[in-house]
């Protein structure tokens, strides 16, 4: 079984920079988290983007979908922004014969305190056990693409309300 991992940036790959107060995004960590994980599964790790989701752009998300239409590879795991997850899962609905979990942290992964480590291992989970299609895979629930939200005041990812 072999995994490509797709990463685009977001909260779960930013770094703290004491000096100027703020947070960017840098390396990704998902090497790190998956040797510590102990993994024996094939993987391989594709950097497309460094951005916090709110600057992912519609053309960024056409470059993420073409990446994987054209890839050879059935299972991905794509670490991105919470802020824009459920557009970019929407926007990758189309794609045929693949199994999609996107996932990412509410909490940098470098920091003590993450839920990052946890997420990963959700979407390595899930991207074995669904059938083709795109999901989120965030706070301990995985979600059909399309019928999910960031709930920004409980900060976690819930099923939409479809009354609403």
């Amino acid at each position: 079984m072999h995994i490509r991992f797709i990463t685009t940036g977001g909260t779960i790959d930013k770094i703290y920079f004491d000096a100027m107060s703020r947070f960017e995004v840098g390396e990704t960590l998902i090497d790190h988290i998956l040797q510590e994980g102990l993994v024996t599964f094939d993987y391989d790790v594709k950097p497309l983007f460094r951005k916090d989701s709110l600057e992912m752009t519609d053309a960024d998300r056409r470059q993420v979908c073409e990446f994987i239409e054209q890839d050879d590879a059935t299972r991905y795991v794509i670490t991105h922004g919470t802020d824009t997850m459920p557009e970019t899962a929407l926007a990758l609905a189309g794609i045929k014969d693949k199994a999609i979990v996107l996932t990412g942290a509410l909490t940098p992964a470098r920091f003590r305190t993450t839920d990052a480590t946890f997420n990963i291992g959700m979407a390595v989970a899930a991207v074995q056990l669904v059938q083709p299609g795109v999901y989120i895979a965030m706070s301990g629930q995985v979600f059909p693409a399309g019928q999910v939200r960031k709930n920004r005041d409980e900060n976690r990812f819930e099923l939409l309300d479809n009354d609403s």
